[in-house]
């Protein structure tokens, strides 16, 4: 089996904690082809420590795509969606790191350009490769009577949990990179929701929800589908807290909370799903860790009517598992578990859940 030559455009933490390390464990399925970053430094370091030549080190991602590779991964700071677009036109492979793109108009370009040019579009949700999460879809399937959905999503200052990697962070990118990423994300976030201007605290909160809380929207997703429709959303602390209710067609509300807790080392991410005679609930690890388990309860009647609870856990690499799953897309033709086409649902999610927000202003 020929390994598939990857190109990885972006090399933050992201890369360095899971991305790379695996390319390199999966040697037998992948080469890291090239690399792409802003920072030459970061290049130095990543493409040393990678044995990358100097040749397939790039600062720009069009010559990047320009080379010999069959797939790019995508997991840069800024807009993913045109750097997604200009690989699926240059015929490689896509998997897209989150937040894949901020408005319907991108998603929905990013599915055109892979389909036409015949590529695999793959949206980067790692906990949906988790024998955890995957044991629990199916148990909830079997469920005939979900009434209740909670999502918790505590989340830490992720320089808590990096700080145990070795991490290289460049020096040499200057504050007007910044300022330009922000404002190109700015624009998006406009008009993503349809506004001239936005609210600093909904600004916030949309790029919190975009960029972290998406992961349990997908999840969401993968069990129930798109809801249908947004109940409610409040927002708090300048936009750094944030709880909707969404309502499905089967009847069931899922209750939704993303809540800053930049101090505290541990991170809460759970879904549970409650029905009458059965729950399932899955705690993950953050997304910044290695070896750390998933765990899963399940509550359920037995026989007579006593109750029991079985507590599982699995300890796989849902990045590693991911990696896997996109190159046996490419090889044997397999729709990915999160197909691109999916990201259209999402950001429509995102945005109708900060729009219901914006419909209670005076």
């Amino acid at each position: 089996m020929r390994a598939l030559r990857v190109g990885v455009i972006g090399c933050g933490a992201i890369a360095q904690v899971q991305h790379l390390p695996h390319l390199r464990d999966l040697d037998d399925q992948f080469a890291i082809g090239a690399i792409c970053d802003r920072s030459r430094e970061l290049l130095k370091v990543v493409g040393d420590a990678y044995h990358v030549p100097p040749a397939r080190r790039f600062t720009d991602a069009r010559e990047l795509l320009a080379s010999d590779l069959d797939a790019a991964l995508i997991c840069h700071a800024g807009a993913h969606a045109p750097v997604a677009i200009a690989a699926a036109q240059a015929g490689k492979h896509v998997l897209v790191e989150k937040p894949a793109c901020s408005t319907v108009r991108e998603a929905e370009a990013m599915v055109a350009a892979a389909e036409l040019a015949s590529v695999v579009l793959m949206i980067a949700y790692p906990k949906r490769h988790d024998p955890a999460y995957q044991y629990a879809q199916a148990r909830v399937a079997s469920m005939d009577d979900v009434r209740f959905i909670q999502v918790n999503h505590l989340h830490p200052d992720n320089a808590l949990h990096t700080a145990e990697f070795r991490i290289h962070v460049p020096r040499d990118l200057g504050a007007d990179e910044r300022a330009r990423w922000r404002a190109e994300e700015d624009a998006l976030v406009r008009e993503a929701l349809g506004r001239s201007t936005v609210p600093p605290p909904m600004a916030t909160a949309f790029a919190l929800v975009n960029g972290s809380l998406i992961h349990d929207l997908g999840n969401l997703h993968g069990m129930f589908g798109p809801p249908a429709r947004v109940v409610s959303t409040e927002i708090w602390h300048e936009g750094r807290a944030l709880t909707t209710v969404l309502a499905y067609a089967s009847g069931a509300r899922a209750v939704v909370s993303w809540v800053d807790l930049p101090d505290l080392w541990h991170f809460h991410e759970t879904l549970e799903v409650y029905g009458r005679r059965e729950r399932v609930l899955i705690a993950f690890p953050t997304g910044f860790s290695r070896g750390l388990p998933t765990q899963v309860t399940v509550e359920e009647i037995e026989g007579a009517g006593r109750p029991v609870a079985k507590h599982l856990s699995w300890h796989e690499n849902p990045f590693k598992n991911e990696l896997a799953h996109f190159g046996a897309c490419i090889r044997e033709g397999k729709t990915p578990l999160t197909p691109g086409r999916e990201v259209v649902d999402d950001v429509a999610l995102v945005r109708d859940i900060v729009l219901a927000y914006a419909r209670k202003e005076p």
